[in-house]
């Protein structure tokens, strides 16, 4: 059985060690701006990335002879 005495800031104690069971310090609306904000990000790599693509394939063209 746990007792309120088992805890100190939070943790409990356990076999003489303290076991973090908080729960997560992030909420949900932070959890979705941090995955927005990945989404983001990757759509600009993603975009980036295809437009390095088209660059090369233009340069590759010119460089041959029809």
């Amino acid at each position: 059985m746990i007792n309120k005495n088992d805890y100190v800031n939070g943790l409990l104690i356990k076999d003489g060690r303290l076991i973090n069971d908080r729960p997560n310090g992030m909420t949900g609306i932070q959890q979705i701006a941090n995955i927005k904000r990945a989404v983001d990000n990757d759509r600009k790599i993603n975009t980036i990335s295809e437009a390095i693509g088209v660059a090369e394939n233009k340069k590759n063209l010119k460089q041959l002879e029809f």
